[in-house]
């Protein structure tokens, strides 16, 4: 369908009023509920087309955009922006020509495309939105923010399924952006078309792209795969933590392996060969000793070491996870060395490439790999300034964090979202060990997301080094960070662990100050985490994360 509303940008005869928004407002919890299941279709459809990129606009084109708004040729656009009778004239116009109940996709081209988000929230009450594409649109500018669009579309609609917007440099009218920077729950891509900056917007060059003709076809047809899966030999049952958490960490490092080359690429493979494994190895035995099967996607994963230019399998893309569960584990995965007891040194930005990727995959956009390591690097720069970007290894710390979860016992520590029991952790890290892959993943987990007395206790005890505290709680403080840049509710507990933390270590240097020396190297260790929790909890006060402003929020 393709309705015709040309003529009715230039005038009106018959007074019109505007189409009535359908359905009702959605509760907090629904809208939540919605959110995230839109996130997910959102992340399984950038994981098919590609890369999120929004762009960042070229200087002055935006004004000269809308500028132009008032330039004669360009009336029948001011009509639809400032004139509510021919605006209601076109969405009638439109609505008349659609169905009233059944799944349809719209694709709208510049102003079409203003019209189709303004027509969103007005459909019938059973048409779906299986996809919307839009291309050369003008929508982030903001005189294109017609009856504040942007305000009424602050969440996805219920009957969207998903929203993908096309640009590229060529369209002066795109002004070298996409939309997301305006409606965030929605992805860019940036497409090659032809470097006329006339011929740029025309909507035959998007549409002979092959992205935006991948984009409707997906959103008419679904997957046209015939691609067809491997028997392997193993079990179809859930993963339980320490497998799901091991697998996440093996498809983070696979997605690394990609972005290598030449002599890293060789020493990187080898690394990871050894280290998958000794993963499925580990799991297998694990298993076997307590009786239960192993999932096939693990068993798939079996490498035959003797070989080192064997196939190296690939784990599968990992399950969707909601934005809260994802926030501890993705913050203790990006700090871990995957390849533990590996090391090898590489770029900062290709490990955020491949968390990027990771993210999509999952559901969760591209966007939320970014401010991952964005939150690292803001906890870093709070607690240790002038120190740079990166994060305290793990590795630095893995005796430390051991001596923590075992002077706890481990049933002292809450496990994070989407990890197990403490219980279940503690026979984990029985079987795993602190120090391996598996079990530095589940030790990292708990330390970042424990709570109450023994956590507190285990970090001001000298046992534990200036060090280990510090790395801890800059792994909180990312977490925290990364809640806040997500727009996710902050979590109270987090100013809670963190004065405990600040009262034992003050005991423990109040009890060593009466009669140590000075410079007594311990004295010393207790200064420097009193200094580190202090820049914490002054970074949570700041930002309105103390309990007090907590509860205002909520």
């Amino acid at each position: 369908m393709a309705p015709k509303y040309a003529h009715a940008l230039k005038d009106w005869d018959v007074r019109e009023t505007l189409p009535d928004y359908t359905g009702k407002a959605p509760t907090r919890e629904a809208a939540k509920t919605n959110r995230r299941a839109f996130e997910s279709r959102m992340g399984a459809v950038e994981w098919r087309l590609g890369k999120h990129t929004r762009g960042n606009g070229l200087l002055g084109l935006d004004t000269a955009v809308s500028a132009a708004v008032a330039v004669p040729v360009f009336k029948q656009a001011r009509n639809y922006l400032s004139n509510p009778q021919i605006r209601a004239q076109v969405l009638n116009r439109v609505l008349n020509a659609l169905p009233s109940t059944g799944r349809i996709v719209l694709v709208g081209h510049s102003l079409g495309s203003v019209i189709a988000a303004d027509l969103l929230r007005r459909l019938p009450a059973e048409v779906e939105v299986v996809g919307m594409v839009t291309i050369g649109s003008p929508l982030a500018n903001g005189a294109f923010d017609v009856d504040k669009l942007k305000d009424g579309l602050k969440e996805p609609p219920f009957n969207l399924a998903w929203w993908v917007n096309f640009w590229n440099s060529s369209d002066p009218v795109a002004a070298h952006r996409g939309l997301s920077s305006v409606f965030p729950w929605m992805v860019d891509f940036r497409v090659a078309t032809t470097p006329s900056f006339v011929r740029g917007h025309f909507a035959e060059e998007y549409l002979g792209s092959d992205a935006v003709g991948a984009a409707i076809g997906y959103a008419l047809f679904g997957s046209l795969s015939t691609e067809l899966e491997a028997v392997e030999k193993g079990v179809d049952i859930p993963l339980d933590p320490a497998e799901s958490m091991a697998l996440m960490a093996l498809r983070y490092a696979h997605l690394m392996r990609r972005r290598l080359k030449g002599d890293e690429l060789d020493r990187f493979t080898g690394a990871l060969r050894r280290v998958q494994t000794d993963v499925v190895t580990d799991i297998v035995t694990r298993n076997e000793a307590e009786g239960r099967q192993v999932p096939l996607n693990v068993t798939r994963l079996m490498v035959h070491q003797p070989s080192p230019t064997g196939d190296l399998v690939e784990p599968q893309p990992g399950r969707y996870l909601g934005k809260d569960e994802a926030v501890v584990l993705l913050t203790v995965l990006a700090a871990e060395n995957v390849l533990r007891p590996f090391e090898i040194d590489l770029p900062r930005e290709k490990w955020l490439e491949a968390m990027k990727e990771l993210c999509a995959e999952m559901g969760l956009g591209t966007q939320y790999g970014i401010d991952i390591f964005e939150a690292a690097k803001r906890a870093r720069s709070v607690l240790s300034p002038g120190r740079g970007a990166g994060w305290i290894k793990w590795g630095a710390l893995s005796v430390g964090a051991a001596a923590i979860v075992v002077a706890t016992g481990g049933l002292a520590l809450a496990a994070a979202p989407g990890l197990a029991g403490a219980a279940a952790i503690t026979s984990a890290l029985a079987t795993f060990g602190p120090g391996g892959m598996i079990g530095g993943l589940l030790t990292a987990g708990t330390l970042v997301s424990a709570g109450g007395g023994g956590i507190a206790y285990g970090l001001a005890g000298q046992g534990t080094t200036a060090e280990t505290l510090e790395a801890i709680v800059e792994r909180r403080l990312a977490a925290t960070i990364l809640r806040q840049l997500q727009g996710l509710e902050p979590d109270p507990a987090v100013w809670s662990v963190l004065a405990q933390i600040e009262i034992e270590v003050r005991r423990q240097h109040e009890r060593m100050d009466e009669f140590s020396d000075e410079s007594a190297p311990g004295l010393k260790d207790l200064k420097r985490k009193i200094l580190t929790v202090e820049r914490a909890l002054r970074y949570l006060t700041e930002n309105g994360l103390e309990p007090g402003e907590v509860s205002a929020q909520q």
